[in-house]
């Protein structure tokens, strides 16, 4: 019969057993080859200090990006473009605050602040990214009547917005996801891009969250059930020191 001392001992091995895949991969060095792709995800003006959606900390995910970015032959990034009076406005829906929800017909929607529409400032990009290489930009969110928040699919769940096709013809096969806001836009990215058949990593430290009700840690439990990477810059090879 074992003994308090080796129940102990047993859990301690089992722990470190659980722990030594993460810490394995944290460890390793990854370096970005022609399959791999950064995808940087809405580093918009309007989820920036001072913007209608400002993430907090957002900004400071430009210079981490812009590092690690060096490392990527293939860059694709991408802006939310909404038409004024977009359906996930609150300001469109009588009595209707942001952060609060309706039900649309492909699903609960969130209501947010009017942002990132149109040709408007807070929909441009910010002008700290230092990416002269990026060699696309996706635009999500401009049909009036569903949102976007992933770069492969709107909510509705069927609508494409190309991106995954286009990476097929360039022969990728694992993306870096990087941006604004980790658990809405990065993460649909992240779990569309598994469901595309994608190998994909979530650089956590080029990323920022709006955590709304428990929204941070779901979206780090459904990636990580879905079996996306969680790393870091400094695990991209070339993105260290």
């Amino acid at each position: 019969m074992l003994d308090r001392r080796q129940v102990l001992a047993m859990l301690g091995t089992t722990a470190l057993a659980t722990l030594a895949p993460t810490a394995l991969l944290a460890a390793a060095s990854i370096k970005p080859d022609d399959a791999s792709a950064l995808l940087v995800i809405d580093v918009q003006n309007c989820f920036l200090p001072g913007g209608s959606l400002a993430v907090k900390e957002g900004e400071q995910v430009v210079p981490v990006i812009n590092k690690i970015s060096r490392a990527f032959a293939n860059v694709v990034m991408t802006q939310d473009w909404h038409t004024p009076g977009h359906i996930s406005f609150a300001s469109v829906h009588s009595g209707k605050k942001p952060f609060e929800t309706v039900d649309l017909p492909y699903g609960k929607q969130v209501l947010w602040p009017d942002h990132c529409v149109q040709g408007t400032d807070g929909a441009s990009l910010s002008k700290d990214l230092a990416i002269p290489h990026a060699e696309l930009i996706i635009r999500k969110g401009f049909h009036k009547d569903v949102d976007s928040y992933s770069a492969f699919l709107e909510a509705d769940g069927k609508t494409s917005t190309g991106l995954a096709g286009y990476l097929r013809g360039r022969k990728i096969k694992r993306v870096f996801v990087a941006g604004l806001a980790t658990d809405f836009c990065v993460a649909w990215t992240a779990l569309d891009a598994r469901k595309a058949g994608f190998e994909v990593y979530v650089v956590e430290d080029a990323c920022r969250g709006i955590d709304t009700q428990g929204s941070l840690a779901k979206a780090w439990a459904d990636m990580a059930k879905a079996g996306v990477k969680r790393i870091q810059s400094a695990d991209i090879a070339s993105a260290q020191g």
